[in-house]
């Protein structure tokens, strides 16, 4: 019975741990946040054993839970503090110890905190229908006691360790309740400190108060006393006032005669006691303007009677500064000569700026004053000094004897002086002047400025050719050289990087198009005055001077290449740049040159035309053009090599060639003329009767010809010699051809078309050896088209006309149906119906030329066929 009666208490006190640890968890900070209702657990009375083990109970179990229920822990504590208030007693510890607060405070706090708290334990019914959550978190509760026990004690054995069981949550439970009592006391006695401070800081903010207040009245009783002290107080200031006029009086007697001793030293270039006795007096009349504004007093009246007092200052400052100006405007001198006084100037102008430096620093004060004539800025002023002394002694304008030649004496005049100077700066004058003045820097930059405005005001003036190169190599190269801006006797100091160039690039590109420019009109003119003494040469009686090869030659080339060259050179001295432009510009004269010489070239023709006795060389000379064109060739394309790369001077290159193959196609066209005027004669003799009979001397006259202007054209260079010797052959061809083709001659029978077979292949075969020996090689030749016409006039079928033409016509694609018609009628057989077939077939198969091919027939030109329904020349006339 007692087994199961522990059983069930036990069972009973786990049941009510599980539910509250299942329900809620506090944590410290809520117990801190309601220290009255923890009071209320601690003072409980032994009679409320059960609500005191709900509420022990409840605080172990929240140990160990995670999720806290505020309004199931707020029930447990309050239940607790009903149960605490209905006795009003504070309860002993078990241990029989008091709990540490002895008033009853802490009951009273315990009240305050209880307000509206049910009266009676019938108000917990309220609590149930405020929290419906306590009977399900009780199920929950004892259905895990329930299962914790089944399992624990599901054997009899096990009910043995039912009482050990019990007193470790008696146990367990008791040492949580310690904790808490602990935890509680620690934070009430803190409390109860905090309140006596504020208790005690209380009273003394009220003490403070009214002491302030008992002052405040105190001053408020006392106002017209104070004003009663004013009278008192402009006494004491007109007293201060009057004691320091007293003290000054001395030196403001003394004001003249110091002015006077002042110019004295000055006059005898006393420098430094000279000054020493300005700042005095400049400091007496500072000192008495400033108390005049520090009270006040400092109206235009005052001013102007302390500047009338003190006027002999202002001419001693002007005298003054003038002597330290002329010290400065000779320093360059004085270093080497009398160096004290250059150093006195200096330390007196730093005094200056020290003076400046203080009296701006007051000025940014409440009462600051700056008297009159500051800041004195001596030192910018001395570097003023300095440039206007360089630009005077240096860079004024230039004379008129320094155009022309002069401009590079003028600027080698300009180098010397200015390298000098610089040197005497950083070996004499640097050693006087304080480090941050930077001397020889400064002296660098300032004769870098005024001499790119001297320079600015050359350029100002029409400049020639030779002076614009000579003021681009003197800018671009001699300056930063080592010869001036870089000498090493100016290094570290001089940095020319950090000068900067001496002329901008604008103005560098206008020199240089400039400069390009007067060369080009200078070519323009020179090579129109070559290429007219060149057109006279060509009427001379002599033949023209022949090279080592034996090639006719004239100086035209050398002398226009050497020109170009020579330009084109020199300007590679200034930039690459400019090179490059003189370069383009080059190849623009060239074409230009080229397109007067084609027309001098056609002149000459006409002119020989004309009257050829006038031109006895004509073929020399126009021989020593092609070699004249080709030398020009050579030059021009080493004259691109390595200097123009831009596309643009790629495309003048291209458009100069064609101007150079213009020439040449001129003068070879009229060498050609001039040989057919040769070649005309024997020509007109065939075909003939005699010429098939093989007793004419046709072919040979044209050998002799051909043999004969052959060796002039050997004294062309090649190409230009295999050139006209392939012409050449074409033209005997052509002519050839053509005289065969005038119906000067028609077969009357097979006999006849034979012979004239022979004769071609005969004629043919002699003409190709000629060439053959002159050094043509075979399949080069045009001849061959002589033998193949020959099979055309020996074909003994004419039904089989038609196909022998179609190959011919395939073999020949520009020959036309009047070349056709003209050979049909040479051989005299041909019916019309043989030759309208013929002819249709050749429409019938048009021809496309070749890519490559070289025409044949289209310069072969034959009289127009006569019309079919013409009557004849006798009627139609």
């Amino acid at each position: 019975m007692h087994i199961y009666q522990s059983c069930s208490v036990l069972l009973n006190l786990h049941s009510l741990r599980i539910k509250l640890s299942s329900a809620f968890s506090v944590s410290s900070a809520l117990l801190f946040l309601h220290p009255e209702s923890i009071c209320s657990v601690t003072e409980q009375a032994p009679e409320e054993l059960e609500v005191v083990s709900l509420t022990e109970t409840a605080i172990a179990g929240s140990a160990s839970s995670a999720q806290p229920s505020p309004k199931l822990w707020t029930w447990a504590l309050q239940l607790n503090l009903w149960a605490c208030l209905q006795r009003r007693t504070i309860p002993p510890d078990p241990k029989g110890s008091s709990w540490g607060w002895k008033s009853n405070s802490c009951l009273a706090k315990t009240r305050s905190c209880m307000c509206g708290f049910p009266s009676s334990p019938s108000s917990f019914s309220v609590l149930d229908q405020e929290w419906p959550e306590v009977e399900k978190a009780e199920k929950l509760a004892r259905g895990a006691a329930l299962k914790w026990a089944s399992g624990v004690f599901y054997r009899p054995d096990k009910l043995e360790g039912l009482e050990e069981y019990r007193i470790r949550e008696i146990q367990r439970n008791s040492s949580i309740q310690s904790r808490i009592k602990s935890t509680v006391q620690s934070y009430l006695e803190g409390v109860s400190t905090g309140l006596e401070q504020l208790h005690s800081a209380t009273a003394d903010v009220r003490h403070v108060r009214q002491a302030l207040r008992n002052i405040c009245q105190s001053l408020a009783s006392s106002t017209d006393s104070f004003q009663s002290l004013q009278r008192l107080r402009e006494v004491a200031v007109e007293h201060a006032q009057l004691g320091s006029v007293a003290q000054t009086l001395p030196q403001l007697f003394s004001v003249h005669k110091l002015l006077s001793e002042t110019f004295d030293l000055l006059q005898n270039h006393h420098l430094l006691e000279a000054h020493a006795g300005f700042m005095e007096l400049e400091s007496l009349r500072d000192s008495i303007l400033f108390q005049l504004h520090h009270h006040n007093l400092l109206s235009s009246s005052h001013l102007a009677s302390v500047e009338s007092y003190f006027r002999g200052l202002l001419e001693l400052n002007d005298a003054l500064a003038q002597h330290l100006w002329h010290v400065v405007a000779h320093s360059t001198r004085l270093v080497s000569e009398d160096p004290s006084l250059f150093v006195s100037t200096l330390r007196i102008i730093e005094r200056e700026e020290s003076i400046d430096a203080a009296l701006l620093l007051r000025t940014q004060l409440p009462s600051g004053f700056l008297p009159p004539g500051r800041p004195k800025c001596w030192r910018q002023k001395f570097f003023q000094v300095i440039q206007d002394t360089i630009v005077a002694s240096h860079f004024q304008a230039m004379p008129s004897n320094a155009q022309g030649q002069h401009l590079a004496q003028h600027l080698a005049s300009l180098q010397n002086s200015i390298l000098a100077e610089l040197c005497v700066v950083k070996d004499l004058m640097a050693q006087c002047c304080p480090p941050h003045y930077n001397i020889v820097a400064a002296f660098a930059a300032m004769y870098h400025q005024s001499l790119a405005k001297h320079l600015h005001h050359i350029l100002t003036r029409e400049l020639e050719k030779q002076e614009v190169f000579t003021l681009l190599q003197w800018t671009l190269h001699v300056y930063p050289s080592s010869e001036m801006m870089t000498h090493p006797s100016l290094l570290p100091e001089v940095d020319i990087a950090v000068l900067g160039p001496l002329l901008p690039v604008d103005t560098v590109d206008y020199l240089e198009e400039t400069y390009v420019g007067k060369v080009q009109a200078s070519f323009a003119q020179w090579m129109q005055k070559t290429l007219e003494m060149e057109f006279k040469e060509w009427f001379s009686e002599e033949e023209p001077e022949s090279d080592y090869q034996g090639c006719f030659q004239t100086s035209l080339p050398m002398i226009v290449m050497k020109m170009l060259d020579e330009n084109i050179r020199v300007a590679s001295l200034i930039s690459d740049t400019l090179q490059q432009k003189l370069c383009n510009m080059a190849l623009e004269e060239l074409e230009v040159f080229l397109g007067s010489l084609y027309e001098d070239l056609v002149g000459f023709g006409k002119e020989h035309q004309r009257e050829p006795a006038t031109s006895k060389c004509y073929v020399p000379y126009l021989l020593s053009s092609l070699n004249n064109c080709q030398a020009l060739s050579t030059s021009i394309a080493a004259l691109c090599e390595g200097r123009s790369t831009s596309s643009e001077a790629s495309k003048m290159s291209s458009t100069l060639h064609v101007a150079l193959e213009k020439a040449q196609k001129k003068a070879c066209q009229l060498l050609l003329e001039e040989m057919l005027k040769d070649l005309q004669p024997p020509f007109a003799q065939m075909p003939s009767r005699q010429w098939l009979s093989g007793e004419s001397q046709v072919l040979s006259s044209i050998c002799e010809v051909v043999e004969m202007h052959m060796k002039f054209f050997c004294r062309t260079h090649r190409p230009i010699s295999m050139h006209l010797l392939s012409e050449t052959e074409r033209l005997v061809m052509s002519q050839y051809v053509r005289a065969l083709l005038q119906k000067r001659l028609v077969c009357r029978n097979a006999e006849e078309r034979s012979r004239m077979a022979r004769q071609m292949v005969q004629d043919a075969s002699q003409l190709m050896e000629l060439f053959c020996s002159l050094g043509l090689e075979e399949n080069e030749q045009t001849l061959r088209v002589i033998a193949d016409l020959q099979e055309l006039v020996s074909l003994k079928d004419p039904s089989m006309l038609s196909l022998e033409v179609l190959g011919f016509v395939t073999k020949y694609p520009d020959i036309s149906e009047d070349h056709v018609s003209m050979l049909l009628h040479l051989r005299g057989d041909i019916s019309k119906e043989i030759h309208n077939n013929v002819l249709e077939i050749m429409v019938q198969n048009p021809q496309v030329l070749p890519e490559n091919y070289r025409p044949v027939f289209s310069n072969i030109f034959v009289p127009a066929p006569e019309p079919p329904f013409c009557l004849g020349k006798s009627k139609c006339a």
